[in-house]
């Protein structure tokens, strides 16, 4: 059987305001393949938009239990898989838990593959996660941003729905 190669997924999300406008970027790599991805909503907050970047990522993903190393300047995230909060929260049933509906949407497509995640120094000129942060700031730029609805429902105390919106730059799949 043939072994597929390792695909590095570099991500940043960013929010001017925090709450404010935010994007995320991505760039997966494998095999001499880059694809970037990138979107953004009228208010949002930074670490959502970190989340997202890295479920975006692993949702192009089409090869089934791909070996892939993500690479991120947040510590909400990295800390949240790599030191167990996430086993922590499951366990609790959500209660207190920041962003349910994006870790909720993360866990199916974390489990789908074979992830191990990796802090990087944000704005310290790593070249994917530089190119990341542009990615995500450009798209919170853009014009007519749609709500990103489980942001808004968190905050006006409705159920969040697990809507993620979409507003994908290049949000075909890879690999």
């Amino acid at each position: 059987m043939e072994q597929k190669q390792t695909i590095y997924l570099f991500t940043d999300g960013a929010a001017s305001g925090n709450p404010g406008p935010g994007g995320y970027g991505v760039v997966l790599k494998c095999g001499g393949i880059s694809k970037e991805l990138s979107g953004g909503f009228r208010l949002t907050t930074n670490n959502r938009m970190e989340l997202l970047a890295v479920i975006r990522g692993l949702e192009a993903i089409k090869w089934e239990n791909a070996t892939v190393e993500v690479y991120s300047d947040s510590t909400y995230v990295v800390k949240s898989v790599e030191e167990g909060w996430l086993d922590t929260w499951i366990a609790k049933g959500w209660k207190k838990v920041k962003n349910p509906d994006l870790w909720q949407a993360f866990l199916p497509l974390y489990r789908k593959h074979k992830v191990t995640f990796h802090w990087l120094k944000g704005h310290a000129g790593h070249p994917e996660n530089e190119r990341c942060d542009r990615l995500a700031v450009a798209a919170y730029g853009e014009p007519g941003l749609p709500v990103d609805e489980g942001y808004e429902a968190l905050r006006s105390e409705i159920s969040p729905r697990a809507s993620l919106g979409r507003n994908d730059n290049n949000a075909d799949t890879l690999f």
